[in-house]
């Protein structure tokens, strides 16, 4: 069986490089298909997430001057992950395989033909992990390997450099939409799944055009949400704080008790005012840390839709 492939880039503000990525995935599909690895009626399908720029301009017009390509443009910016969500759902069950992938192209799509072959082998979810960083600083590097070694640490279920690089069937992508939670963090939930799967190993490519999408400050709040959103662990150390705290506070009142009853005078100001700043920014911690779980449920029993869709091509039957 040829597969019918669905490739899924979700945009934001990337007028500078989309004609180029296009240019080269219309030519990698040629490849694709004269070599009998996918369909010819494979798709291309970019998601506008609420771009600024004319990115949507440009996804419509390749829609209408090719028929390979669809879109999917979001009635506002809702995030990257929600944007990935929305490209799959839009088109679910229509395809036999999926992958996402960034519109960067950053991820080699030449990892792409293993992929498909490991997923002709059985394997359900096919995962594109980076095993060269070659590309990336020092910096980039170090704080990318810090964040999954940490995941991993914290008992978050991601895989090792995979980040959004991805092939799934039609039976992960039915359980996927089962997950009905706002704060998806779709790298720790995928590998609940189950099902057969496989890696596929790449060297990340460096960037052509435009402007990254994930500075620092994206990447700690990327971080931090796919922390909260699968590990009680931070909690869990606020109780061990906690506990560590009342042992501390026994052992001062002991020696407050022994000096009042041997008659030593201290002046005790500046250590009183120490341990009185030290604490309680320690407890205004704990409580922003709770707050942080707390106004996640919030977000969550809202249930309020994870994205909105204004407008996307339909399927030519």
């Amino acid at each position: 069986m040829i597969p019918k492939l669905l490739l899924v880039l979700p945009c934001y503000n990337e007028e500078a490089i989309l004609h180029l990525t296009d240019a080269k995935l219309n030519t990698f599909y040629d490849e694709l298909i004269s070599q009998g690895l996918i369909s010819a009626e494979s798709k291309i399908c970019y998601v506008n997430d609420g771009s600024r720029d004319a990115t949507w301009n440009i996804i419509d017009r390749l829609a209408k001057s090719n028929s390979r390509i669809l879109g999917v443009k979001l009635s506002k910016n809702f995030g990257h992950q929600n944007a990935l969500l929305a490209g799959l759902f839009e088109y679910k069950g229509l395809f036999d395989c999926y992958i996402s992938i960034d519109a960067d192209l950053q991820d080699d799509i030449y990892a792409i033909p293993p992929m498909i072959e490991k997923f002709k082998e059985g394997a359900s979810i096919v995962y594109g992990v980076r095993d060269d960083r070659s590309s990336d600083t020092f910096f980039k590097k170090f704080t990318a390997e810090s964040f999954y070694k940490v995941m991993q640490w914290l008992k978050v279920p991601v895989v090792f450099n995979h980040a959004d690089f991805r092939l799934i069937d039609n039976r992960v992508l039915t359980e996927l939409e089962h997950y009905r939670e706002v704060n998806m963090f779709i790298r720790g939930i995928i590998p609940t799944i189950g099902f057969k799967n496989d890696k596929v190993f790449y060297k990340r490519l460096e960037r052509e055009a435009g402007e990254t999408k994930y500075p620092l400050k994206k990447m700690l709040t990327f971080a931090w949400n796919g922390v909260t959103s699968f590990s009680t662990m931070p909690m869990r150390f606020v109780l061990y704080f906690g506990a560590f705290s009342f042992v501390l506070s026994l052992l001062l009142a002991v020696y407050v008790l022994y000096t009042k009853f041997a008659g030593v005078t201290t002046s005790g100001w500046a250590s009183t005012l120490l341990m009185m700043a030290f604490f309680n920014g320690s407890n205004m911690m704990a409580i922003g840390l709770i707050g942080e779980y707390v106004g996640k449920i919030y977000e969550e029993v809202k249930a309020r839709p994870r994205y909105i869709v204004e407008k996307s091509t339909p399927l030519e039957a």
